[in-house]
């Protein structure tokens, strides 16, 4: 392939990036979708759910579940999305909000497999509209996410199952890959995880009594590695910080 040819293909990339994700972490806002709400005015019943982030409020109250069509199969866990309300003047309020996928809202109703639909917590669903109003049309774009410190490796499992559940990811939000390194190695020893399920990823290395490093690739094709972010005395049940995309 010849230069020029070289050139134009990483231009469109490019802009296809920027068309998903936004040059300033905006992408084109999304008009053909709805809103609810669940979980109460606590979003106490949103803790939990199907991207494994736990019942702490991992990422705040001001979450959202996902329709099948947005949720990727669990591939769009810890994306971040700016929701307005639209076209319905009785039930929208003005601005809009920032929300982090935790969820997933089963096919059926609002959330058919076809549809683009956002079931917000209340606390969320509130900041756009009047609760009164139970579903609202509403657009919507993807957007960087902002997260306060690094990168969280939960590790829980045995020694020779090792499951790491990936949290706090700023940028994309998304993790789309994850490598693992356990010990020095060389620089090619990095060996990929398979996700288990929401953003839990697992090994079945041996990989007790070394430190561990991380790599992680999300949904924009970023990678960011946390080098030895669990000490060689690691254990099972605790949690590491690592790196942050800035």
């Amino acid at each position: 392939m010849g230069s020029v040819n070289v050139g134009i293909l990483v231009i469109g990339i490019f802009c296809l990036l920027s068309l998903v994700h936004g040059r300033n972490g905006g992408g084109r806002w999304i008009t053909d979708a709805h809103a609810t709400f669940y979980g109460g005015p606590d979003a106490s019943g949103t803790s939990g759910g199907a991207c494994g982030y736990g019942s702490g409020f991992d990422y705040g109250t001001i979450t959202t579940a996902l329709s099948p069509a947005l949720y990727d199969n669990g591939l769009s866990c810890g994306a971040c999305f700016e929701v307005k309300c639209i076209n319905n003047p009785q039930w929208c309020l003005p601005g809009s909000v920032v929300v982090t996928a935790t969820n997933y809202c089963p096919p059926g109703g609002w959330c058919a497999p076809s549809l683009h639909h956002f079931d917000l917590s209340q606390p969320a669903f509130q900041t756009i509209a009047n609760f009164i109003g139970g579903v609202v049309p509403v657009a919507y774009r993807r957007v960087n996410c902002g997260r306060r410190g690094g990168i969280k490796f939960q590790i829980s499992g045995n020694p020779y199952f090792n499951l790491v559940l990936i949290s706090n990811v700023g940028g994309a939000g998304d993790v789309r890959a994850v490598y693992i390194k356990g010990g020095k190695g060389r620089p090619n020893s990095w060996k990929a995880m398979t996700r288990n399920w929401g953003q839990n990823w697992q090994s079945d290395d041996y990989l007790v009594g070394k430190p561990l490093s991380f790599k992680v690739i999300t949904g924009d094709g970023r990678s960011l590695v946390s080098s030895n972010v669990a000490p060689h005395d690691w254990s099972f049940g605790q949690t590491y910080i690592g790196r942050q995309f800035s």
